[in-house]
């Protein structure tokens, strides 16, 4: 007997499974395919606890301000996809408070931009500003019931897994279906469109209102959890989940569809205008439903996608401010990244913006700086953790000829470490003149001297700046009162005996109040 005949048909393995599973729960759950049970306790009292779970307060330019953190540009994109989050959830609050419109459209929301511009970003962070569960699935994987490929009701069953099992949280969540462009159908095709006009068919039953399975028919590991829950919890959990009040954005970067749109505004000009060239701005501005339903897509789908917002294209700026200001600027992964060995990576401007520039070559948006990075910082990774080197300072020369050179390596970091320190005196003297009101200035020589004391100390330049000018402000402020001067210049002789430097200074000021002569010039006064 071969092996092959030696296995259980799927029917027999069913059978199998289901008498094995009611040895193990006896008196327990109906065969699978039988109805399952619906949730305890429905009604009126449940929809008054969702209404309580969710609270959305929200004002458009307040989703627009959050996203401003993260992801820099698209502010018309932004702007509208802000008023259409806030007119869904204003009215997922309203219907769980029964207090909804019976005829509201939901408003469903398409993207379109190319490649890298922030649109998945985007989503995600309304996701998590909002609270509600997030998914994000792409369109080339899925074909139509039947066929091999993914069903788009999974989509929701991994929104009830984000939502921890959920259901009521699941049933306003978002959405987000990536590469839409990739199912619109071919004009030319024939025979059966498996991955384009049935996909769309089966997205619009889930995007206008439909229920699906909580666990897919074919789950077997899925109907044997339900059981489990069951004997555990003495019920069963939801068996559908409503899309009613789930979001779907669709977003894509649709190739061609701008000749679609060019074509049409031009055959839209007549009389002594025909033949003028369209005005020279982002086609995608002025897309219309024909425009979607020539590009490949069914009426109906389109129609279910009435917000439409358009990204633009990044330009060397936009990826510059992306790096030095975005809260999610992937120069943070870097720090991380070199940090972990004790590495700390300086980003200098002018660094920032090579990589920039570099990357706005690449044609492939923000993604076109992990594509820069990756190659700029590949070697450092692998050489620097295994050097004496403990800072390493981006800049334009260094992105430009990304050599490890650990002689030039070490001679920056110290010329780096000197500056830092330089400013760790001048930050002294700014904190300083923000306590007390009054300003201490020091010459770089006198810098350059507090620094080589320091080192000769071994101790922290801030620490010993604390230790000379301690208390110092009570004779600066004697001397304010005497002569209401409020601004102090320290050079080398005076940071070498600060406290012999301030008494010469008080009882100068002393001087210059009762009248007396100007003090020897060993004995500088207060100068102003």
């Amino acid at each position: 007997m071969t092996i092959q005949s030696s296995l259980p048909s799927p029917e027999e393995f069913r059978r199998q499974m289901e008498e094995m599973l009611r040895r193990a729960f006896p008196g327990g759950p109906p065969t699978a395919g039988a109805p399952e049970a619906e949730p305890e306790a429905g009604g009126a009292a449940a929809a008054e606890q969702a209404a309580s779970e969710f609270n959305f307060t929200l004002k458009p330019r307040e989703v627009k301000a959050y996203l401003d953190r993260f992801v820099i540009k698209q502010d018309e994109a932004k702007k509208v996809l802000s008023v259409a989050l806030c007119d869904h959830y204003n009215h997922v609050r309203l219907a769980l408070q029964g207090r909804a419109h019976p005829n509201y459209t939901k408003q469903n929301i398409i993207l379109l931009g190319p490649t890298g511009v922030g649109k998945t970003y985007l989503i995600r962070c309304a996701a998590e500003l909002i609270g509600v569960p997030f998914v994000k699935a792409d369109a080339t994987k899925f074909s139509e019931t039947g066929y091999v490929g993914g069903d788009v009701e999974d989509m929701v069953r991994e929104l009830l897994r984000r939502a921890d099992g959920d259901v009521r949280r699941a049933q306003y969540g978002i959405i987000y279906i990536d590469e839409i462009d990739k199912i619109a159908s071919v004009p030319t095709a024939t025979g059966r469109d498996v991955s384009g006009r049935g996909v769309q068919t089966n997205l619009l039953k889930l995007m206008e209102e439909t229920e699906v399975p909580a666990r897919s028919p074919q789950d077997i590991a899925g109907q044997i959890q339900a059981m489990m829950e069951l004997t555990r919890h003495g019920r069963r959990s939801a068996s559908t989940i409503n899309t009613k009040h789930i979001l779907f954005i669709v977003s894509g970067a649709f190739p061609g569809l701008d000749t679609i749109i060019k074509r049409r505004l031009r055959e839209a000009t007549i009389g002594f205008a025909a033949g003028v060239a369209v005005k020279d701005e982002d086609p995608f501005t002025q897309v219309t439903t024909r425009d979607f339903v020539e590009y490949g897509f069914e009426p109906e789908f389109i129609g279910r996608l009435p917000v439409r917002v358009v990204c633009q294209p990044l330009e060397v700026e936009d990826l510059f401010n992306i790096l030095k200001n975005s809260e999610g600027s992937i120069i943070r992964q870097y720090e991380q990244d070199f940090g972990a060995y004790g590495i700390e990576v300086l980003f200098q401007e002018d660094g920032l913006r090579r990589i920039a520039e570099l990357a706005a070559e690449e044609k492939t948006g923000a993604r076109g700086l992990m594509t820069v990075c990756e190659r700029t910082f590949r070697n450092f990774k692998f050489e620097l953790p295994s050097l004496p080197i403990r800072r390493l300072v981006v800049t334009r020369e260094l992105v430009d000829h990304p050599v490890v050179d650990p002689e030039l390596l070490a001679r920056a970091q110290a010329e780096q470490e000197h500056a830092m320190l330089r400013q760790v005196v001048q930050e002294f003297a700014r904190r300083f003149q923000e306590s007390f009101k009054m300003t201490l200035e020091f010459t770089p020589a006198a810098i350059e001297a507090l620094i080589a004391e320091a080192r000769a100390q071994n101790v922290p330049v801030r620490d010993l700046c604390a230790t000379k000018f301690k208390d110092f402000q009570f004779g600066l402020k004697l001397i304010a009162t005497n002569t209401g001067q409020t601004r102090f210049t320290l050079d080398v002789p005076e940071i070498k005996d600060p406290q012999k430097t301030l008494s010469d200074w008080v009882v100068a000021s002393y001087r210059q109040t009762t009248g007396e002569s100007t003090p020897p010039p060993d004995q500088p006064a207060p100068q102003t």
